[in-house]
């Protein structure tokens, strides 16, 4: 009995500890805030937290889902590498499967960590979710676009001992995208993007037309075969003469010639996703530049009716008739 009364005791004298260290800390920063100018204060909790990062023995590195209006390529393999060493132990574990023909995917879920070992080295994973729905309310151009702003906004913190950083920037990044990059390969499904406001939304391409299928001139066939091998094969050629590294076809016809069958056999020839304009989508010039730099490489852009969907100006009425202000933003 007597100990358990010791033991009262000396809780009882913890807790009065620990209240009166907290309502010194509320003293403190109240008086800090009233007394302090804000500029002084922010510098000495920014003077603060520089010591605190570097006084810690581990380092973090954080790799955004996204980078401006552009997905972060790191992200996407950081995820595919993590998905093959994910723990099926872990506590919480994001499941999917997209297709039938596939198996499913492990990935991490919010708040969650997990472990790898590269060459001896520990790196520590971390999930990271945050709202974004303030910024995406702020930030309306106006235009009757929706923004591709997202709701959540997405991350992955890296976190290893600091005298491994140079192992982790030089040496494990560049192991993650390689890795990453073969399972691409191996999982290869090519997509189909479709634009609505300012964001590109993909489906599976499963269009069986191929080059061997397609109802074509042999000669002829065998011509774009050649063309499509050479342009693939000279990407360093088109770099060394300072040209941008693309090839244009004009395909023209009636409906049900096979246009559209002639672009699905390049796809699946090159093994390059299709992103499908829709050019009555894009009322702004901005909106069009963002779609573009949205794009990925590898890929085929394809605007169909392109004669229908914009107003085109012969030259001479250009000339004689009021000519149109070259600032103006809006898409003709």
């Amino acid at each position: 009995m007597a100990s358990y009364d010791k033991a009262m005791e000396s809780y009882k004298k913890a807790v009065t500890t620990a209240a009166s260290l907290a309502a010194s800390a509320m003293l403190v920063r109240g008086v800090v805030n009233e007394l302090v100018p804000y500029e002084v204060r922010d510098l000495l909790f920014s003077g603060m937290g520089y010591l605190r990062s570097h006084m810690s023995s581990q380092h973090t590195i954080i790799i955004a889902e996204t980078e401006g209006w552009a997905n972060n390529q790191l992200y996407d393999a950081a995820r595919a590498y993590l998905a093959t060493r994910i723990n099926t132990d872990m506590q919480r574990l994001r499941v999917s499967r997209v297709d039938e023909t596939k198996s499913m995917m492990f990935s991490m879920e919010e708040g969650e960590e997990m472990a790898d070992v590269h060459e001896g080295t520990e790196f520590k994973w971390r999930l990271v979710c945050r709202d974004n729905s303030s910024a995406s309310s702020s930030n309306g151009n106006g235009r009757g676009g929706s923004g591709n702003f997202k709701l959540e906004v997405r991350s992955f913190e890296m976190s290893f001992h600091r005298k491994h950083k140079d192992k982790a920037l030089t040496s494990y990044l560049p192991h993650i995208l390689a890795v990453a990059k073969k399972i691409k390969e191996q999982n290869r499904t090519l997509k189909i993007y479709m634009n609505e406001g300012e964001s590109w939304f993909a489906i599976d391409l499963h269009h069986p037309s191929t080059f061997s299928t397609l109802a074509m001139d042999h000669k002829l066939k065998q011509s774009v075969m050649d063309d499509l091998e050479r342009f693939v094969k000279r990407k360093e050629y088109y770099k060394k003469i300072g040209k941008a590294w693309k090839r244009g076809y004009l395909l023209y016809g009636p409906p049900g010639t096979g246009k559209s069958s002639m672009i699905a056999a390049m796809a699946n020839y090159l093994k390059f996703d299709v992103y499908d304009l829709e050019l009555t989508e894009v009322n702004w010039n901005s909106t069009l530049r963002r779609l573009l730099i949205g794009m990925t490489n590898r890929s085929i852009l394809v605007i169909e009716d392109i004669d229908c969907t914009v107003e085109l100006q012969q030259r001479e009425e250009g000339q004689e008739g009021t000519k149109s202000n070259p600032s103006e933003d809006k898409v003709r």
